[in-house]
């Protein structure tokens, strides 16, 4: 059980719960976050921040969706760039920094709970460090060889002091890292909880939402920046190259706000306009997303929802060139480098009746909808006194 001793700030205060601040940017984590705060419910106070894209009319305002579901807002934290370079990336790094300090100074949680790997968490986590604020992380271990999505998630397992992570390859990833195997769980991710949790949108909702009928089934597109390339759209102009020649119709995700974003918009654009089965949305509420997949031909694009979350559907994917290169995948995987004819081939090979048929009883390698609860009993079963914020060292040893 949790000590009656609270950690806030460098201080042990008497508090009746762990208060835990939660930390969401955009829609591409709220997914996850969403089953992790309703777990919380009863067990432990929150506070949740909300920054970045959420806040941003360009990407849809979705912390009104947020407010919409049910959840309090303790901070909004805004810190997009104008434009979507990687100056503007640096720059919103350090917004955030300012914004994340000033809220968790004034909140002054006993844990801070961070997901994953968007280059604008290591503002929370930096913050966090300052104010010796010990950090819980969801989904460290992976591996995203594409994108700087990689080093954001080695850097925020260094900085924090509870791993809660999908599978057991992530566990020992963590571990070989340096972090202290009692400090290492293995949960499962929490976005799959929705399929156990939640009633998915049906066919109508989810033809209303995306602005056109799913017969015949519809190629989902998410493709995002690949952001280690100098270039971080040279992938995708091969990509949409390729896809525009796809038979079934398109429907379109919004990237997310990295360096080059607006271009691939620019390009989804391009191809709506000459396509009338193409649709590009700026966002789809989850249970919308969840939805659309469950009626989908395949999943074509570099997001990892195709690797972590298609699975559980026995939803075919097209992943295409570097980004998620070096993940843990199921069987529905099909991957393609970043060349049009070996795209065009393995979105041939994914929407053949045999492939699909493949994958019937798949298993999918993160988990089974338990994730939230596993989480939250691991932040409960956790020793949050002052001692937390001493990491060991794994195994180094000083030379003599």
């Amino acid at each position: 059980m949790v000590s009656d001793l609270r950690l806030s700030g460098g201080g042990l205060s008497s508090l009746a719960m762990l208060h835990t601040a939660v930390v969401t940017t955009s829609r591409a984590d709220w997914g996850h976050v969403e089953p992790v705060l309703r777990a919380m419910r009863g067990r432990m106070q929150t506070s949740l921040l909300v920054g970045g894209a959420h806040l941003d009319d360009r990407f849809g305002r979705t912390i009104d969706a947020v407010r919409a579901a049910g959840y309090d807002v303790a901070a909004e934290i805004p810190f997009l760039a104008a434009d979507d370079s990687d100056r503007g990336m640096g720059e919103g790094i350090g917004r955030a920094v300012l914004g994340f300090t000033e809220a968790l100074d004034r909140l002054r949680p006993d844990l801070l709970l961070l997901i994953a790997d968007r280059f604008e968490m290591l503002a929370p986590a930096a913050a966090a460090m300052a104010l010796r604020i010990p950090i819980a992380h969801i989904e460290g271990g992976e591996i995203s060889e594409g994108a700087i999505d990689q080093q954001v998630r080695d850097a925020l397992t260094k900085m924090s002091h509870l791993h809660l992570v999908p599978t057991q390859d992530a566990a020992d990833r963590v571990i070989a890292m340096g972090e202290e195997p009692g400090r290492v769980h293995v949960t499962g991710a929490p976005s799959l909880d929705h399929l156990r949790l939640d009633e998915i949108s049906g066919r109508a909702a989810v033809e209303a939402a995306v602005g056109r009928t799913l017969d015949p089934p519809p190629i989902v597109v998410a493709f995002h920046p690949t952001t280690m390339h100098r270039d971080t759209v040279d992938e995708a102009e091969v990509f949409f190259e390729a896809i525009e020649q796809a038979t079934p119709p398109l429907v379109f995700c919004f990237p997310n706000a990295d360096a080059g974003y607006s271009r691939i918009i620019t390009l989804a654009e391009g191809i709506c306009s000459r396509r009338d089965d193409a649709v590009l949305r700026v966002n789809l509420d989850h249970l919308h997303y969840w939805g659309l997949l469950q009626h989908a031909a395949c999943l074509a694009g570099n997001s990892s929802s195709g690797i972590m979350e298609a699975a559980s559907l026995e939803l075919p994917v097209v992943n295409v060139g570097a980004r998620q290169q070096g993940r843990t995948r199921a069987a529905n995987i099909v991957d393609a480098p970043a060349e049009v004819e070996a795209i065009k081939a393995a979105i041939t090979a994914a929407t053949t009746p045999a492939f699909r048929g493949s994958l019937a009883g798949l298993q999918n390698p993160y988990g089974d909808g338990h994730a939230a609860e596993a989480i939250v009993d691991a932040i409960a079963s956790s020793d949050w006194d002052a001692s937390v914020l001493v990491k060991r060292c794994g195994g180094w040893q000083p030379s003599v």
